[in-house]
């Protein structure tokens, strides 16, 4: 009698471990596909960690000088054509801008 409590108690000690054995392995997947450990990584190595900030700054410093002057491009070229028009009002003011704009970009004083 003895001997089939102690074999319950065990069996019920073994599904316990069981239990936590599968979530132990499901938080350990989830952490693996997290990629903490590598984020662990770049925090103790600061120089890393400033290396690609600093790479990560210079492109987006690229890319929003890119897309800015694609930008102004196409708003100066849209302005010429609105200029060409010879609309009574708007296009001395859109010929003012331009002429501004061209100045500037010559390196005059306006």
């Amino acid at each position: 009698m003895f001997m089939n409590e102690e074999n319950r108690e065990l069996d019920k000690l073994r599904q316990s471990l069981d239990l936590v054995d599968r979530r132990l392995q499901k938080m350990a997947a989830d952490m693996e596909r997290s990629h903490i450990a590598d984020y662990v990584n770049l925090l103790n190595r600061p120089f890393s960690l400033l290396w690609r900030n600093l790479l990560a700054g210079t492109a987006r410093g690229v890319g929003i000088a890119i897309g800015f002057t694609f930008f102004a491009a196409t708003i100066l070229y849209v302005l010429r054509i609105l200029g060409a028009l010879n609309l009574p009002i708007i296009g001395d003011y859109i010929a003012d801008i331009v002429r501004i704009v061209q100045i500037q970009l010559e390196g005059k004083a306006y």
